[in-house]
Protein backbone atom coordinates (compact mmCIF):
# COMPACT_ATOMS: atom_id res chain seq x y z
CA UNK A 1 0.00 0.00 0.00
CA UNK A 2 1.62 2.81 -1.12
CA UNK A 3 1.85 5.98 1.27
CA UNK A 4 2.13 10.02 0.42
CA UNK A 5 4.10 12.45 2.97
CA UNK A 6 3.13 16.11 2.07
CA UNK A 7 5.40 17.94 3.91
CA UNK A 8 5.15 22.12 4.48
CA UNK A 9 6.18 24.84 6.35
CA UNK A 10 2.74 27.06 5.60
CA UNK A 11 -0.22 25.53 7.06
CA UNK A 12 -2.58 27.21 4.19
CA UNK A 13 -0.43 25.11 1.75
CA UNK A 14 -2.02 22.24 3.55
CA UNK A 15 -5.33 23.14 3.88
CA UNK A 16 -5.56 23.28 0.34
CA UNK A 17 -4.07 20.51 -0.49
CA UNK A 18 -6.10 18.83 1.89
CA UNK A 19 -8.95 19.66 -0.10
CA UNK A 20 -7.33 17.76 -3.23
CA UNK A 21 -6.64 14.86 -1.22
CA UNK A 22 -9.06 12.59 -2.75
CA UNK A 23 -8.22 13.76 -6.79
CA UNK A 24 -4.55 12.99 -5.89
CA UNK A 25 -5.18 9.64 -4.82
CA UNK A 26 -7.20 8.86 -7.94
CA UNK A 27 -4.23 10.42 -9.59
CA UNK A 28 -1.28 8.55 -7.64
CA UNK A 29 -3.62 4.91 -7.52
CA UNK A 30 -3.57 5.39 -11.63
CA UNK A 31 -0.15 5.97 -12.19
CA UNK A 32 1.06 3.30 -9.61
CA UNK A 33 -0.93 0.72 -11.42
CA UNK A 34 1.29 -2.00 -12.84
CA UNK A 35 0.57 -5.71 -14.49
CA UNK A 36 -1.46 -7.78 -12.29
CA UNK A 37 -1.65 -4.82 -9.25
CA UNK A 38 -4.48 -2.39 -9.61
CA UNK A 39 -4.90 0.21 -7.07
CA UNK A 40 -7.42 1.44 -6.05
CA UNK A 41 -7.89 4.64 -3.85
CA UNK A 42 -8.46 3.18 -0.52
CA UNK A 43 -4.78 1.79 -0.54
CA UNK A 44 -3.64 4.97 -0.72
CA UNK A 45 -2.56 6.60 2.22
CA UNK A 46 -2.03 10.17 2.64
CA UNK A 47 -0.16 12.44 5.46
CA UNK A 48 -0.43 15.90 5.76
CA UNK A 49 3.02 16.81 7.75
CA UNK A 50 3.55 21.06 8.91
CA UNK A 51 7.53 21.40 9.35
CA UNK A 52 9.31 23.71 11.37
CA UNK A 53 12.28 25.26 10.37
CA UNK A 54 13.42 26.74 7.04
CA UNK A 55 15.25 23.60 5.41
CA UNK A 56 13.17 22.84 2.65
CA UNK A 57 13.93 22.82 -0.93
CA UNK A 58 10.56 24.17 -2.09
CA UNK A 59 7.38 25.24 -0.25
CA UNK A 60 5.99 21.60 -0.44
CA UNK A 61 7.75 18.49 -0.72
CA UNK A 62 6.02 14.80 -1.64
CA UNK A 63 7.59 11.43 -0.73
CA UNK A 64 5.73 8.48 -2.31
CA UNK A 65 6.51 5.57 -0.42
CA UNK A 66 5.57 2.10 -3.00
CA UNK A 67 6.88 -1.29 -3.66
CA UNK A 68 9.58 -1.24 -6.19
CA UNK A 69 7.84 -3.03 -9.48
CA UNK A 70 9.67 -2.85 -12.73
CA UNK A 71 7.31 -0.65 -14.48
CA UNK A 72 7.25 2.14 -11.96
CA UNK A 73 10.97 1.55 -11.66
CA UNK A 74 10.80 2.25 -15.08
CA UNK A 75 8.68 5.40 -15.20
CA UNK A 76 9.58 6.39 -11.75
CA UNK A 77 10.50 10.29 -13.26
CA UNK A 78 7.65 10.82 -15.77
CA UNK A 79 5.35 10.03 -12.31
CA UNK A 80 6.81 12.36 -10.45
CA UNK A 81 6.29 14.59 -12.99
CA UNK A 82 2.75 13.78 -13.86
CA UNK A 83 2.30 15.01 -9.73
CA UNK A 84 4.41 17.61 -9.67
CA UNK A 85 2.49 19.56 -12.67
CA UNK A 86 -1.11 18.01 -11.10
CA UNK A 87 -0.35 20.34 -7.99
CA UNK A 88 1.35 22.80 -9.37
CA UNK A 89 -2.07 23.39 -11.79
CA UNK A 90 -5.06 22.85 -9.16
CA UNK A 91 -2.79 25.43 -6.57
CA UNK A 92 -1.08 28.19 -8.63
CA UNK A 93 -0.59 30.24 -5.52
CA UNK A 94 2.09 27.66 -4.31
CA UNK A 95 5.87 29.08 -5.40
CA UNK A 96 7.59 24.92 -6.29
CA UNK A 97 6.46 21.72 -5.16
CA UNK A 98 9.17 18.75 -5.35
CA UNK A 99 8.12 15.07 -5.59
CA UNK A 100 9.54 12.04 -4.57
CA UNK A 101 9.10 8.72 -5.43
CA UNK A 102 10.61 6.25 -3.34
CA UNK A 103 11.03 2.35 -4.84
CA UNK A 104 11.50 -0.09 -2.14
CA UNK A 105 11.01 -4.03 -1.15
CA UNK A 106 7.98 -4.34 0.81
CA UNK A 107 6.63 -5.65 3.53
CA UNK A 108 3.69 -5.07 5.89
CA UNK A 109 1.08 -6.25 8.04
CA UNK A 110 -2.14 -6.28 9.00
Amino acid sequence: MPTVNIYSKNKQNLNKLLGLSADLKVLIADLLTCDNIKLSTNEISIRFLKIEGNQTIAPVELEINAAAFKNRVLKQDKICKIVRSFIMDKCPFIEDVRVWLVLSELGHSW
